[in-house]
């Protein structure tokens, strides 16, 4: 596995695969590996020729008061465990690489970014203006076939391929499934920040989604049944959600009855870790 840090070296490498007519996939990281992305990771050796794995704490998608400092960083670590899987390339780009003197540009997608995380009194929509102009600068500098994230970051997930197909992107987007704990806490490299009696805690999230899902399996549609029973399981975990919330799995537009594809998304702050997860409710989906 080459480890290259700029972006011409990245595209020198690439360039002879990609006129062989390789197929050339993405897996964009911050780093902090766990299984999560790891399966990402198997999930793109399976289908390309070449696998890229991008190492880039982003810090234009942190606010001033969130863990830019702190956010776990262990380059040696996530090197050898992407090439264990099979990556071919760790693009691991300095801040100034991505960001030189006198960038001004932004990225940004409107409708699906100013809910749920996006909301003004939460992350906001700066946060996914990060995301969105990193994951467009990562798409033009290797210039993928197709690119993996996971279902876990699901806003995430739609802001980029509304982006991809706004501004006709040649790329794949592909989400796939969200990797759990066997207790089913879904993973995250935030999860490291969680105590002892905070990680016992932390599976109620899933356990919500889970009630969320019976309930709807047993014919209950309104958002406020299946929202209750959710809340329900945080509140005997003593967890405060910072939104608890369903919406249309396609565009996130607020749903009063689970008809379709539907979302139900969660925050939580547990310590100090802010958690988030979903799931999908009725009908069916991709992820």
């Amino acid at each position: 596995m080459k480890t290259l840090r700029t972006i011409s070296e990245l595209r020198s490498a690439l360039a002879p695969e990609r006129r062989t007519g390789a197929r050339i996939g993405l897996v964009p990281t911050m780093g902090a590996l766990h299984e999560g992305h790891l399966s990402l990771v198997r999930r793109a050796r399976e289908e390309c020729d070449v696998v890229v794995v991008s190492l880039f704490v982003n810090p234009a998608q942190f606010g001033p008061a969130e863990d830019l400092g702190s956010y776990p960083r262990d380059e040696a670590r996530d090197a050898e465990l992407a090439e264990a899987e099979g990556a071919d390339v760790l693009f691991a780009p300095p801040p100034t690489e991505v960001y030189p003197d006198g960038f001004a540009t932004n990225v940004e997608v409107d409708g699906v970014t100013g809910v749920l995380c996006g909301d003004s009194e939460r992350r906001g929509s700066d946060h996914f203006a990060g995301v969105t102009t990193v994951v467009a600068k990562l798409f033009n500098m290797a210039q993928p076939d197709r690119a993996y994230f996971g279902q876990k970051d699901a806003q995430q997930a739609i802001a980029i391929e509304r982006m991809a197909r706004d501004l006709d992107m040649p790329v794949e987007v592909v989400v796939c499934p969200t990797v759990r704990e066997p207790d089913g806490l879904a993973m995250s490299s935030r999860n490291a920040y969680l105590t002892a009696d905070e990680r016992d805690r932390a599976p109620a999230i899933n356990r919500a989604l889970e009630a969320a899902d019976a309930t709807v399996a047993r014919g209950e549609r309104s958002a406020s049944a299946v929202l209750s029973a959710a809340r329900a399981e945080l509140s005997e975990a003593g967890i405060e959600p910072e939104y608890l919330e369903l919406r249309s799995a396609s565009d996130l537009q607020p749903v009063e009855q689970v008809n379709g594809s539907t979302l139900l998304a969660v925050a939580a702050q547990v310590g100090k870790a802010r958690l988030i997860d979903n799931r999908v409710l009725g009908g069916t989906s991709s992820r």
